[in-house]
């Protein structure tokens, strides 16, 4: 399996618009992060984990144009906003593109990119939906089976997703113990830490986000979504613990 980090920012990404911060005015191509997304590639398949206002130029920047189904996370426009650039690689590849995702979501996604999710016969490409909301345990896309794992975003219920031994998770501000449950044996973690301090009512903080990698054990773990309060990425990654990482955009794992 092939991880590329499309982005690995907060909803404003780095550098911010106007800002002055001493990590927006960084040279370090690790510390510009565009909105958080990832790439997922096994077998010949690609499946794309939310698809933020970024989506286009991340994927011109990796020179990739094929996508076998997306999942998002939750409908906050940072994950979801690029949607409307899917439809050339819909029509390149002649090919309905599934996304997966709770209904509350979905039906977000209907009202706000309508002329995306066509009914009309002679639109034989499209995007086609499928709700989540009654798979706890599992489904499967393309032959893999995937995990849809329950987080809560503030008092928000979203998304993370499990495949194989991979688990993504973002916009965390806790995670139910049946989840915990269901990311133990992991190789590798993805989860979400907005800063140090001060606590967030919707993020984790770096303090929350290490306790839980303690609690799941996994054999490493890769930091994302990701504000300018963070900190510059080579001074942070000297503070981590063993095995976990400041992802970056463009990563490949």
């Amino acid at each position: 399996m092939k991880i590329t980090f499309l982005g690995t920012g907060t909803s404003q990404g780095i550098p911010i618009i106007g800002s002055k911060h001493p990590v927006c005015l960084s040279r370090n191509p690790k510390d510009k992060r565009l909105r958080s997304s990832i790439l997922i590639e096994k077998n010949k398949k690609n499946f794309l984990i939310d698809c933020g206002p970024d989506f286009r130029y991340q994927m011109l920047r990796v020179n990739h144009e094929k996508l076998d189904a997306i999942f998002i996370t939750h409908e906050h426009y940072d994950h979801t906003g690029g949607l409307d650039d899917v439809r050339p690689i819909i029509y390149n590849n002649k090919k309905t593109i599934p996304i997966y995702g709770l209904r509350r979501v979905l039906e977000s996604l209907k009202k706000r990119f309508f002329y995306i999710f066509s009914n009309k016969k002679s639109d034989i490409y499209k995007i086609s939906v499928h709700e989540l909301d009654f798979y706890e345990n599992f489904f499967f896309v393309e032959y893999f089976k995937v995990i849809p794992l329950s987080i809560w975003h503030g008092s928000l219920p979203i998304l993370g997703f499990r495949i194989e031994n991979f688990a993504y998770i973002t916009d965390a501000s806790s995670i139910p113990i049946k989840t915990i449950k269901q990311l133990k044996g992991l190789d590798i973690l993805v989860l979400n830490v907005l800063r140090k301090i001060p606590k967030h009512p919707s993020h984790f903080t770096l303090s929350e986000a290490l306790n839980t990698i303690q609690i799941i054990c996994p054999k490493k773990t890769y930091l994302t979504h990701i504000s300018h309060m963070f900190g510059f990425h080579e001074e942070i990654q000297k503070e981590l613990p063993k095995n976990v990482y400041i992802a970056y955009d463009g990563l490949i794992i």
